[in-house]
């Protein structure tokens, strides 16, 4: 594809790649989704996911799921992945983490529905999951995408096996 037909692109054409320190300072790109009139699901996974606990300063380390049925704008993934780095220094709740990730992924593009589910690791011995959902007015999921959320993937584990 040339420069032309993905004018939104810029983090993936880059010789060297540079980390931003903040999720405010991060770019959340799009490109086109040709299967407009079709329903279907893109699913992420990041199981190494880090940020800070607000209070303490202490490192917490999560698994981040992000699920979405793409409308006219899909989510390039290198530039999720520098938006995800970017909570690394940042001190959040876990609650705020997640939502902020799904409003930010629905501001960037605009999808039908979506769903952030953020799987913390214990700490002091409670663990926490956090599920964050988006449905656009009038619209109704596909079923293979609330069946298929979390279900299977490697790094993705119930919480009865914690």
């Amino acid at each position: 594809m040339s420069d032309q037909e993905m004018p939104g692109i810029t983090l993936l054409k880059r010789s060297t790649t540079v980390y931003p320190d903040t999720p405010e300072k991060a770019v959340l790109e799009t490109f086109p989704n040709k299967y407009t009139a079709r329903d279907y699901v893109v699913e992420f996974h990041c199981p190494e996911f880090t940020s800070v606990c607000p209070i303490t300063g202490q490192p917490d380390f999560a698994r981040i799921t992000i699920t979405y049925a793409p409308d006219r704008k899909c989510l390039e993934s290198k530039s999720l992945k520098l938006y995800l780095f970017s909570f690394r220094n940042t001190g959040m709740f876990h609650e705020e983490i997640t939502n902020r990730i799904l409003d930010d992924l629905v501001k960037a593009c605009e999808p039908k529905w979506a769903r952030v589910l953020g799987r913390m690791n214990p700490r002091g011995g409670i663990s926490i999951d956090v599920i964050a959902e988006h449905t656009r007015p009038g619209y109704e999921p596909p079923t293979h995408a609330r069946h298929s959320f979390g279900s299977g993937h490697s790094s993705e584990t119930s919480s009865e096996n914690r």
